[in-house]
């Protein structure tokens, strides 16, 4: 379902679904707390937890769930407004429009998935959410406050498949830069994987290359960065993993 929403409808919109579905909307998103699933979809959206948390207790009132939600003040207009837009959605949509914010398609990962068992530990929108666009958001809010990271111009490279999410410049000499590249884990601890272009980047750029690992999503995300990754603390293992993509086809005649 394609649509043109603005940040704010989309965090009243994912407030909506959590008030609304209350655990069954955790479980089908892969959240195991809603703590978890206001800290992922709140700095994806560019904006704070509190934000999503605020606009789930909004819709509370109207639900039967265990919390009261802001029950003693009528609901914002606005809220209302985009609520009637979306009300008719059913579960399985209204799960696809939230994971669409965010670029995920569930009917697309289903078919690289080799098992019921990879498809839970490795492709939850969860997983994929705190591992890629909530860290990196996380990274641009508090990159200004980051001794080592400030007056840099910076430049969101995800895109661009040059082995780092970030590159900052200097306002002085736009040819000397360095690389971050933000990854995310659940919990404080837990294990990071690099692709061979972010570990060959890491091993030519070395002191200028930064890994930067937004850890705690489950409760409170925190940072640590790690300058020239490859040759520091961290031991890398190389490892190789073949996956079975499975698809149909089928013949069209005359």
């Amino acid at each position: 379902m394609k649509t043109d929403l603005s940040t704010r409808d989309k965090l009243i919109l994912s407030g909506l679904y959590l008030s609304k579905y209350d655990s069954a909307g955790l479980a089908a998103l892969g959240f195991d707390s809603f703590i978890e699933a206001f800290n992922a979809i709140g700095y994806a959206l560019g904006s704070k937890p509190a934000s999503v948390k605020n606009y789930r207790d909004e819709f509370d009132p109207l639900f039967p769930n265990s919390r009261r939600g802001w029950h003693k003040r009528p609901m914002r207009e606005y809220c209302r407004q985009v609520m009637e837009r979306f009300r008719d959605l059913d579960f399985e949509t209204f799960t696809g429009l939230v994971g669409s914010f965010f670029d995920y398609d569930a009917n697309a990962e289903s078919a690289v998935r080799p098992s019921a068992q990879g498809a839970k530990s490795e492709a939850s929108f969860a997983q994929r959410l705190i591992t890629g666009l909530a860290a990196e958001r996380y990274f641009e809010e508090v990159q200004p406050t980051i001794p080592i990271f400030q007056d840099y111009l910076v430049e969101n490279t995800t895109k661009f498949g040059c082995g780092y999410d970030y590159r900052l410049r200097t306002r002085e000499d736009a040819a000397d830069f360095v690389a971050v590249e933000v990854k995310g884990l659940r919990d404080a601890t837990g294990s990071i994987a690099m692709t061979p272009k972010e570990y060959q980047a890491a091993t030519t750029l070395k002191a200028s290359f930064f890994l930067f690992v937004v850890r705690n999503f489950r409760e409170s995300p925190s940072h640590k960065i790690f300058r020239d990754p490859a040759s520091g603390p961290l031991q890398f293992r190389r490892a190789e993993r073949v996956t079975i993509q499975i698809s149909w086809s089928a013949a069209i005649g005359d």
